[in-house]
């Protein structure tokens, strides 16, 4: 389901990346975006949701992301907040993430972490 981790077609990134990006959930605004990743088959965004859910990261698919507003720096998302508080923890910078959900070779998500999040997101199957 690599598709689910890959930006979709019509969705470009910004060059100089994604971060500080407010993010909007199909419902409202949930945070900011704290770490954006553009690798093909493997793209997602570390969302900052702020004191919504008290302080939490969550990782969200790169698929997730509808419209990208680079004048307004804001991304909207296919998910509802509900969805994206519902999603695995994910709480610490990857310097400080457990040894099991990072991958050695570049602090990227561990195959582990990203198996339970592809799990999660893929029962949504908006991708």
């Amino acid at each position: 389901m690599s598709e689910l981790w890959t930006y979709r077609g019509d969705i470009q990134p910004h060059a100089e990346g994604l971060d500080g990006f407010d993010v909007d959930a199909a419902d409202g605004n949930i945070g900011t975006i704290d770490e954006a990743t553009h690798d093909v088959g493997d793209s997602y965004i570390v969302v900052d949701t702020g004191f919504w859910i008290f302080g939490t990261r969550r990782v969200v698919p790169a698929s997730a992301i509808t419209e990208v507003d680079l004048a307004n720096r804001r991304v909207t998302l296919s998910l509802t907040k509900d969805q994206i508080k519902s999603a695995p923890d994910f709480d610490a910078p990857p310097s400080e993430r457990p040894a099991d959900m990072i991958d050695d070779r570049d602090d990227r998500l561990a195959d582990i972490d990203r198996g339970r999040l592809t799990d999660y997101y893929g029962q949504f199957g908006a991708w």
